[in-house]
């Protein structure tokens, strides 16, 4: 989201009555207690959920890939299982209808046509870079329509992928509470608000500081870092709102003078200078900029001969409940290995618990402050030569993210769930389930499939999900694939070793399916 518009935006919020909307947010607790778990567990009485999955921060992405995130939640499709809930779906781009019939028709225990009929599809027809609620918000009329589709507010929330002041205004027009943390909750979701609660909660973070405004401020907190640290070699600059690594720059400090050097300040700084950005596109000046308005921090790269970058994904219920909800090894990529990519589930067991264990911590810190809603915590995770991890956390994301998706996913086909202190997750069948899930197969080979091409080729070779096994891929993103050849999948199967295999056939399956296209 541009920083003058968000600037913007957010100055003409300064208005709204707060009271109404702390009013609103109050209706979830009822909202939970009549509707089991909250949303997503057994309802048993009529509601309603609108999904405004809105990208309200900076995204260096094409506006085909932002549609195709805004689809990738479409897997809350999976809760018109319950019959008694009403479902609105808002996007700024028309959904095709064989990707409706895709996600309906997997799921179980419903006749797709019953849900079908309560399922409201809303359409902007705005193909801009504009986040999805800046658009909503300029369509009073469309807003309307909506609360017109609400039987009754009283059993109605929203659901947003990210909050913003954006959001917040969406849900006061609707006039129903936003299931999701407050806005003015979202300074722990910085990276500088991440490092501070790691501190007041005695979690294990890397060495680092924290609010630095200029390069002049990394450049002393470097200094600082490496009296205490001489040895150390390589730190980590990051943006505060920088998302899935796209803000993270690497600083090499193999050839700056000794601390304590009369040289070493002109040394550190020509280091800064020559950062290297996970996100090859990024201008020095551009970075510099973003720094001087929304904060930075410098930390440690933490290294070792074994290391692995899990996280940890939990749940506050506006009961104040702390949930523990999954663990995750992420994949990453990109030039300094920091872009999120993917994810393997569960994580190791080895350090499945150790991480959760942290993450609770923050978990009832963050219900403390009256956060609601999902969030993560990612962790590095290193290997000691006894065998044992040491576990680090790294940021809190208070909103939903690439490990949402596939997880709610396998929650929903198969009725299961994660048992924390195991570090293992069972279906109602009492069966493990682990998989491989990815936002990023991409080939510009595949820009030759459509989204019925696809759905083709994983029947064609009984890739589809299988209710009876309980095993296949789901895959998601499907809009995306003619412009950009990119789709996203969740790959499930019993072991780590069968997803693993399951997703390297699948992606063999594309690349023959698409070189025999391009034959053609």
């Amino acid at each position: 989201m541009d920083k003058q518009v968000r600037a913007r935006e957010s100055n003409s919020l300064s208005s709204l009555n707060l009271a109404d909307f702390e009013r609103l947010q109050e209706k979830l607790v009822p909202l939970w207690q009549q509707i089991g778990t909250g949303p997503g567990g057994p309802v048993q009485e009529p509601n309603t959920a609108v999904v405004v999955p809105s990208l309200s921060f900076d995204v260096d992405e094409p506006a085909s890939t932002l549609q195709a995130y805004e689809q990738r939640f479409l897997f809350l499709l999976f809760l018109l299982r319950q019959p008694n809930l009403r479902l609105t779906y808002v996007t700024s781009q028309p959904i095709q209808e064989s990707i409706i019939d895709y996600y309906l028709d997997l799921l179980p225990g419903i006749v797709s046509s019953h849900a079908r009929k309560r399922l409201d599809l809303i359409c902007l027809e705005d193909g801009s870079r504009e986040p999805l609620s800046q658009k909503l918000l300029a369509r009073p009329h469309v807003l309307a329509r909506i609360r017109a589709l609400i039987p009754n507010a009283d059993m109605a929330h929203m659901i947003p992928f990210n909050t913003t002041d954006l959001e917040r205004e969406v849900a006061l027009r609707l006039g129903i509470p936003m299931y999701a943390a407050d806005p003015d909750c979202f300074a722990f979701g910085t990276k500088s608000g991440g490092r501070r609660v790691f501190a007041e909660e005695d979690v294990p973070h890397p060495l680092g500081q924290e609010d630095l405004y200029s390069e002049e401020s990394v450049v002393q907190a470097i200094r600082t870092m490496r009296t205490q640290r001489p040895a150390m070699e390589k730190v980590i600059v990051k943006l505060n709102e920088g998302v899935s690594g796209m803000g993270n720059a690497t600083v090499d400090l193999a050839q700056c003078s000794e601390p304590g050097a009369p040289s070493e300040l002109d040394a550190i700084a020509q280091a800064v200078r020559g950062m290297q950005f996970e996100l090859s596109s990024v201008r020095y000046e551009d970075y510099v900029r973003s720094m001087q308005e929304d904060g930075a921090i410098v930390e440690e790269l933490i290294a070792g001969r074994t290391m692995r970058s899990p996280s940890a994904q939990l749940r506050i219920t506006p009961l104040g409940e702390v949930e523990l909800l999954s663990t995750h090894d992420q994949i990453l990529g990109g030039p300094s290995g920091q872009t999120y990519l993917g994810a393997r589930f569960p994580a190791d067991a080895a350090y499945a618990w150790p991480i959760m264990e942290q993450a609770e911590k923050i978990g009832q810190r963050l219900a403390r402050e009256g956060v609601i809603g999902r969030f993560a915590v990612d962790f590095v995770v290193v290997q000691g030569e006894a065998g044992q991890w040491q576990p680090y956390a790294i940021e809190v994301n208070l909103r939903k993210g690439g490990t949402t998706a596939p997880h709610l996913t396998l929650e929903y086909l198969t009725d299961g769930r994660y048992h924390a202190h195991e570090g293992a997750f069972h279906t109602v069948r009492g069966d493990e389930r682990c998989y491989v899930a990815s936002d990023h197969l991409e080939s510009p080979a595949y820009r030759v499939f459509t989204p019925d091409s696809l759905f083709d080729i994983v029947s064609r070779h009984r890739l589809h999900f299988d209710h009876a096994r309980q095993t296949g891929v789901v895959m998601h993103m499907l809009c995306d694939v003619g412009a950009s050849g990119r789709i996203g999948a969740t790959v499930i199967a019993p072991t780590h070793e069968e997803a693993d295999a399951l997703y390297d056939h699948f992606v063999a399956v594309l690349d023959q399916e698409a070189s025999l296209c391009w034959e053609v």
